[in-house]
């Protein structure tokens, strides 16, 4: 079983690289880490409620952190994996975990170029609302050399982007195939141009209702489909269904 002990020493680089940091979850775990010199999967899922620890300690390495892993016992003797700081020396500069840093000026490329709204369900954010997000995910395709490829980015809100990473975590090509053009043809790297949803054959329209007057339309079409006894999204297609009908016929 994993000891609690004192962190080794650091550079004073790193502890200011590491103080920097203000992201809640991976700060959550560097603090951790630096009191007591190892975090384990059992202490995030219980100490924090991180339900997913491997989620935990990326966010740790997106902020340009080396991470280590290696195995530990929990307190009934089963073998958990632990993680620890990586060599000090191998964080690089402009990169967040191998990935390159976004600056501003690309992010307002990209709102230069499709609109300060998300690329998925085409709601309008103000700009710090939204993130740039790779089309194909990094862990499939990784970085090209050279400057960013506007292309090969979009600007997604919070509630898409965990969407996202949630189907793209969970589908065959990214846990085992890492083909790039099965992620280029998906729903979730070009919305308006896809042949499958995480290897699914799934189409999605994601529709959001905004200002007053879309969201009393919105309203009115819950309450019909109430009375319906239907779930808004069913009822929906049922009506598109029926204005398809009476178009060919």
């Amino acid at each position: 079983m994993a000891k609690k002990g004192n962190a080794p020493k650091y550079p004073q680089e790193f502890l200011d690289k590491l103080a920097a940091i203000t992201a809640k979850r991976a700060k959550t775990v560097i603090d951790h880490v630096l009191k007591h010199g190892h975090i384990t999967t059992e202490e995030l899922k219980e100490t924090y409620g991180y339900n997913h620890p491997p989620r935990a300690i990326r966010d740790v390495r997106e902020q340009g952190i080396p991470m280590e892993m290696y195995r530990t016992t929990d307190r009934q003797g089963r073998s958990i994996a632990a993680y620890r700081f990586g060599d000090p020396s191998e964080i690089k500069s402009g990169k967040l975990g191998g990935r390159k840093a976004f600056s501003k000026a690309f992010k307002q490329q990209l709102i230069d170029k499709y609109g300060a709204k998300c690329g998925i369900c085409h709601t309008e954010y103000e700009p710090r609302y939204l993130q740039v997000d790779h089309r194909v995910p990094y862990e499939v395709a990784g970085d090209s050399e050279g400057e960013l490829k506007v292309e090969a980015f979009m600007l997604v809100c919070g509630s898409c982007n965990r969407a996202k990473s949630w189907s793209c975590e969970h589908c065959e090509n990214w846990k085992s195939q890492h083909l790039v053009n099965v992620c280029q043809t998906c729903y979730w790297a070009n919305p308006t141009d896809y042949s499958h949803v995480a290897l699914r054959l799934i189409r999605r329209l994601d529709v959001a209702w905004t200002g007053q007057q879309e969201v009393d339309e919105h309203d009115a079409l819950r309450e019909l489909s109430m009375l319906a006894n239907q779930n808004l999204p069913d009822f929906v297609k049922d009506a598109l269904r029926r204005l398809l009908n009476s178009d060919s016929s």
